[in-house]
């Protein structure tokens, strides 16, 4: 939900879960007009969105990591 308000092209967001050795990891796919949007300015977007994936895994005793897949 927080990544399809950050973008303008919401029908192109695709999120997966991957499992990967005892890590979730959570591919984002957007346009490729709004990757910037979700990186923001020095990072400072992803690095929130991490934080939050984090935070969520931290609740659930998981580890989540967070990618951009272009």
């Amino acid at each position: 939900m927080i990544v399809k308000a950050l973008v303008d092209d919401s029908e192109n967001v695709d999120i997966r879960e991957v499992e990967q050795r005892g890590a979730t990891l959570i591919e984002v796919r957007v346009a490729p007009n709004d990757v910037g949007k979700i990186i923001g300015k020095q990072g400072r977007t992803i690095r929130a969105l991490r934080s939050l994936a984090r935070i969520g895994g931290t609740k659930k005793n998981r580890r989540y990591l967070l990618e951009i897949v272009e």
